[in-house]
């Protein structure tokens, strides 16, 4: 991580948001894909990708200018109805809170988001920052 050390499943990882280089546009938006699925703008501005869908637990990804004029990518739960219909997404949230829920749930796509956003890291595409 960037600034300082902070572990994924701690209290402390909860405070962690990955803030993008610059703004998610339709020619880049095919280098945040996640397994098979490729970030999809839903209104001017906001993309998402679906992370974990389950009956009683959902999680998308949201990419967005959130922070000031700072793009992040951080999570939602989604409304779904008719199994496949997305009709409401709550107020995100912070990246490293979304990926410890996430964690909990189903640790392996938390790994995988993990790699995900080292890859993204490693592009130089954004980095981790610990929200104040």
């Amino acid at each position: 991580m960037a600034e300082q050390d902070i572990t994924p499943g701690t209290p402390e990882f909860d405070k962690m948001v990955f803030k993008l280089a610059g703004p998610i546009t339709a020619a880049n938006q095919t280098a945040f894909k996640f397994k098979d699925e490729t970030l999809t703008e839903i209104q001017p501005g906001v993309y998402v990708l679906p992370v974990l869908l389950q009956p009683d637990f959902n999680l998308f990804l949201v990419g967005a200018q959130l922070v000031g004029k700072d793009w992040v990518l951080c999570f939602s739960q989604a409304t779904i109805e008719n199994d496949n219909e997305v009709t409401d997404l709550t107020e995100p949230e912070a990246t490293g809170h979304g990926l410890n829920q996430l964690g909990f749930r189903d640790p392996q796509v938390a790994n995988e988001l993990l790699q995900y956003f080292e890859r993204l890291l490693t592009a130089g595409l954004g980095e981790w920052k610990l929200i104040k």
